[in-house]
């Protein structure tokens, strides 16, 4: 059984958006999924994360929306198996018969519900939405058919794209126009604080601290996406980011997130 909606909401809940060439995004609520066109067959669509809890209407209209009647979609791609980025998966799969593809062997016993995710620490960082993150539902999902991603770094059905291991979670990156789909490794909305996520107050943050284990290997993670040199962000959260190159802000975020263990 999926679980129960969750009243949870930004002012772009729902709003679909351009994020790059061949990059859609939707807001599901607090979080981003993200539709990603197959170049080489223009009616194929992989889908990045599957949103929040009873949010498969939203996205497979929006699916709809984007590519018509006439699409397929190849697979779904996620980036972690926390609650708000599986939590329309049981309801997509009865629609779409596709694989799912996670983001490595430690994260198989979350999503074939051999094992749950660790508690949340609600005191790690200040905010409401830190104090309530012992609600949020934690408990492994069984998933059918899932497969891990190649250690080669390809992503299946994307040729110009590969993913890029941030412990606890994956990234997806295309060189040629350097887009990053980060997932929550690296997020643009300060996700503890309840005014900044209703709003979608857009700051560049690490991953919410209330599900971050280990914050040193967070901080590596994040100095390991700055070496790529982004110069668009798609967030698992917040409102991406894009324009320039995201070294040195990255650099600096990575430093700053080091300096408080």
């Amino acid at each position: 059984m999926s679980d129960p909606f969750m009243p949870l909401f930004s002012v772009r809940s729902g709003a679909g958006f351009q994020a790059a060439e061949g990059v859609h995004g939707l807001t599901v609520q607090i979080a981003n999924v993200y539709f990603i066109e197959n170049p080489a067959a223009p009616n194929e669509v992989i889908l990045v994360d599957a949103g929040m809890p009873q949010s498969a209407d939203m996205i497979t209209k929006e699916a709809k929306r984007l590519f018509g009647s006439d699409y397929q979609l190849k697979a779904i791609i996620l980036t972690h198996g926390h609650f708000d980025h599986v939590g329309a998966m049981e309801e997509l799969l009865k629609l779409w018969d596709v694989p799912v593809y996670i983001l490595h062997e430690k994260e198989r016993p979350y999503v074939t519900g051999k094992a749950d995710y660790p508690p949340a620490k609600p005191d790690a960082k200040k905010g409401l939405v830190a104090k309530l993150s012992p609600l949020f539902p934690r408990h492994a999902i069984q998933i059918p058919n899932v497969q891990t991603l190649s250690p080669d770094g390809s992503v299946p059905f994307l040729k110009e794209w590969k993913w890029v291991y941030t412990p606890g979670h994956i990234s997806l990156f295309r060189e040629k126009d350097r887009v990053l789909l980060a997932g929550d490794a690296v997020i643009t909305v300060e996700q503890e604080s309840l005014a900044d996520v209703v709003t979608q107050k857009q700051e560049l943050h690490g991953p919410p601290a209330y599900f971050t284990i280990d914050t040193k290997t967070a901080a590596a993670s994040i100095q390991k996406l700055a070496e790529l040199r982004p110069e668009a962000l798609l967030t698992g959260h917040g409102i991406p980011m894009m324009g320039k190159n995201y070294r040195e802000e990255l650099l600096t975020l990575a430093k700053n997130l080091a300096s408080v263990l």
